[in-house]
């Protein structure tokens, strides 16, 4: 004799249809998929044992969820709130041993250049900031506001005393912007440096192509054939690199590439081309401008801020070569590697388009007003 369920399942044609559509989706989390099935077979008037056994659960399981659609719907087909376990720390603790996270270890009197999660949660036992916490739940608070101690990057304080007025105008260049006025069709900007130092190595052994499960393996050992300098005038408007390579880095090969550049349209024709390079030996003061101005009475050298290479976009182009044309490479002889050097800029001049650049004037302000407050608080914190 069947027992009939006290807990009576009556569907309207449009709960039923949720129902249906849940019961048979294959994106649903599993429990939901049951539930589902649940209440659709006791809508049939298939007793709770007959259920369990079908779906191959509990039966427990089954008046649980008949009872739930009994008293409140679909919408008690949710799982309920669950207040979970009572938090172990307090947030003044997560507070503070963020904020020790924050604080270089050497101000703590500890030999460490930076923390680790477990440095810190040791440190935290020492202070008695709590009685004892594992690394994981230090990392997994430092995640959760993106701090990360055991990690740095290096920097250069800027130092030249005329960053921000030289820094502005080459901003205003990549905006098309020049002393306020607004650059014409006939105007171009061109960032050029050198890349010295490149390194002609021939692998002791070849290397090994990737497959499954495995990468690819580049032989350690090699030898050395020789280094050159790689030049480049990148068009930030236009996306177009010239480059030419020279054993060494100098006046003369720069002086080669800009004879290059200015004697090649639309560059020869321009009516001014505006050359943004760093302080480097090869294009350094008032000489390179006047030696620059001399030779090619249409172009005008703009310098960089002293140390500031991160403003040029010619190193952007460089370091997609070193990534994808150099690095593992495997080259017998320096013409090799400059073939390579050649051959990806032409490369490149096929599908380039100009970089996505967004860093404005504003942006300068802002990093500027940034250490303002650095130096502010660096003072402070000597006296």
């Amino acid at each position: 004799m069947r027992v009939q369920s006290p807990f009576a399942v009556v569907l309207t044609p449009a709960e039923e249809s949720v129902l249906a559509a849940r019961a048979r989706s294959e994106r649903l989390a599993f429990r939901d998929v049951v539930r589902a099935r649940i209440v659709l077979a006791a809508a049939r008037g298939e007793p709770n044992a007959v259920i369990a056994a079908d779906l191959r659960i509990h039966v427990d399981t089954v008046r649980k969820w008949r009872r739930r659609y009994a008293a409140g719907g679909l919408k008690a087909l949710a799982d309920l709130h669950r207040s979970g376990r009572p938090p172990t720390f307090t947030p003044v603790q997560a507070a503070q041993i963020k904020a020790m996270a924050c604080t270089p270890p050497e101000k703590k009197d500890l030999p460490l250049t930076r923390w680790s999660a477990t440095e810190l949660a040791a440190q935290a036992v020492a202070e008695r900031l709590v009685g004892s916490i594992s690394p994981a739940t230090v990392a997994r608070w430092l995640a959760g506001d993106a701090i990360k101690p055991w990690q740095h990057r290096s920097w250069i304080f800027p130092r030249d005393p005329e960053f921000e007025p030289k820094a502005a105008r080459v901003l205003d260049l990549y905006a098309r912007i020049w002393e306020a006025e607004p650059l014409g069709p006939d105007e171009y900007a061109i960032s050029a440096d050198e890349k010295s130092q490149l390194q002609a190595l021939h692998r002791i052994h070849p290397g090994l192509a990737p497959g499954p499960g495995r990468t690819r393996r580049v032989e350690f050992e090699y030898r050395r054939g020789g280094t050159l300098a790689y030049f480049a005038a990148y068009d930030v408007h236009r996306a177009r690199v010239i480059g030419t390579t020279a054993p060494t880095t100098g006046i003369a090969p720069f002086t080669e590439l800009a004879g290059k550049v200015m004697t090649t349209e639309p560059y020869a024709s321009a009516k001014r081309v505006f050359w943004v390079v760093d302080n480097g030996a090869s294009h350094n003061g008032q000489a390179s401008i006047e030696r620059m101005r001399t030779a090619w009475p249409t172009a005008v050298l703009v310098h960089l801020p002293v140390h500031a290479s991160w403003l040029n976009q010619v190193e952007i182009y460089f370091s997609i070569v070193g990534r994808k044309a150099i690095t593992g490479g495997d080259f017998a002889t320096l013409d090799e590697l400059e073939e390579r050097l050649l051959a990806f800029q032409d490369r490149y001049n096929a599908t380039a388009e100009p970089f996505d650049w967004k860093y404005t004037r504003d942006d300068l302000n802002d990093y500027l007003k940034r250490l303002a407050r650095h130096e502010q608080d660096t003072i402070w914190q000597a006296a």
